[in-house]
């Protein structure tokens, strides 16, 4: 199928979307001409996106989602992997890795938490030792979205325990379908299993997939941290897509018209963002409460943080960002966003906000923002976490009592 190219201009992409959009395609076909058209993530820098503005990427996502069409890749790789290997990884890395994250081909996960290293990310025990030109990892994982789908993830491994934990990092692009690595679903109070639990023994990466340099995989996941904590924080800028990215899910071959997602009246689902005010402000209308004086300031509330909100990831986009602290503070604020939406739809619903199921008020919606709702606050770095990173690195405020940063890893108490 031949497709005109579009201008850089975002103004174009809708005359593209109506030559180049078929449900009958194949999702690996769809995909495949969004990355090969730069639009798969149109906010990245040439030649991988086209450096647009988040408004005039979500523009473009609205254009998607009027059309009915199907959204980008989506997951790990795409919001995690891809800007890190951008960041980090060396030029063979990145030819190898990025191309098909942007067009589908890959799935990735998370490879970072582990039971005893959550919040303490730096005391991470899962090792991997150089056996020629691979290293064996051993250890487990936890909280990993998306493992079940994986081809790759993104894995830190203590690579030298004589280091301080700090030092001792290394960053790795981690071959999930091997040998030696098990993945199992943890079933969550909402009755989904978004998240796994990834157990190696004997498992092998590659020297070559290491992303950055030996043992400075920390710096490297300080990357990743603050790109996730920035997109925790920040509204979507991409159209959804209900196909899963990877080889493992088995989406590719099958017809893209079947995943394009219908726009859900623009709630955003569990995300909190302007079509949110709008539902809870018709959702008052509807029940009578549009002059109840504690619902009204509820709403002037969350529609002035999810404005200042819009306003802020606008300037980290920009450049203009002054703290370094952007994203820990996005993130935080996202967390407020979401216990002030689901504390004003259980006061304008009353008691049929405890009752789930389709029949239930809201059609089950805000009982799912209800189950969903302390999932923000941990994942990405705990609310708590991230306001010590702001009083530490930004305020310059003393850290805590405790050993000497320079402590070798191995002489650390364990957790």
């Amino acid at each position: 199928m031949h497709v005109t190219a579009i201008d850089a201009a975002p103004a174009d992409t809708g005359a593209w979307l109506e030559q180049a959009w078929d449900p009958g395609m194949t999702v690996r076909e769809w995909w495949r001409l969004l990355a090969d058209a730069r639009l798969s993530n149109p906010m990245l820098p040439e030649p991988w996106g086209r450096g647009w503005s988040r408004a005039e990427a979500a523009a473009f996502a609205s254009e998607v989602v009027r059309r009915g069409a199907l959204g980008p890749p989506a997951g790990i790789g795409m919001m995690l992997a891809v800007p890190t290997i951008l960041a980090h990884g060396s030029e063979d890395v990145i030819q190898r890795y990025v191309p098909r994250i942007l067009d589908g081909q890959h799935g990735w996960c998370q490879l970072f938490s582990e039971p005893g290293a959550g919040s303490d990310l730096a005391g991470l025990q899962t090792r991997a030792q150089r056996d020629g030109d691979e290293w064996v990892v051993n250890g487990q994982k936890l909280w990993t979205s998306g493992g079940q789908w994986a081809d790759y993830g993104i894995l830190i491994a203590r690579t030298d325990p004589d280091q301080p934990k700090h030092r001792g990092l290394t960053y790795f692009a981690f071959p999930m379908r091997q040998p030696g690595v098990e993945v199992r679903p943890l079933r969550e109070m909402t009755g989904r299993a978004m998240f796994n639990e990834v157990f190696m023994g004997d498992a092998r990466v590659a020297d070559a997939d290491m992303i950055g340099d030996y043992n400075d995989g920390w710096r490297v996941a300080n990357t990743t941290l603050m790109v996730e904590r920035a997109g925790i924080g920040g509204a979507n800028a991409a159209a959804p897509s209900a196909a899963i990215a990877g080889t493992v899910a088995g989406h590719l071959d099958q017809p893209a018209g079947r995943f394009a997602k219908p726009n859900p009246g623009g709630t955003g689902g569990t995300a909190v963002s302007r079509g949110k005010v709008r539902w809870l402000a018709e959702l008052a209308r509807e029940r009578g409460r549009s002059d109840d004086p504690v619902v009204r300031d509820g709403l002037a509330r969350l529609h002035s943080l999810v404005e200042i909100t819009t306003w802020h990831m606008g300037r980290m986009k920009s450049g203009n960002a002054a703290t370094g602290g952007e994203g820990n503070l996005a993130k935080i604020r996202n967390s407020q966003m979401l216990a002030l939406a689901l504390e004003l739809g259980c006061t304008i619903v009353g008691p049929g906000a405890t009752v789930t199921g389709p029949d239930s008020p809201t059609g089950g919606e805000l009982q799912e923002l209800n189950l969903f709702s302390p999932a923000p606050s941990i994942y990405g770095g705990t609310d708590q976490v991230q306001r010590n990173i702001i009083g530490e690195r930004v305020l310059g405020l003393p850290k805590e009592p405790g050993p000497s940063k320079d402590t070798p890893f191995r002489e650390l108490l364990k957790n």
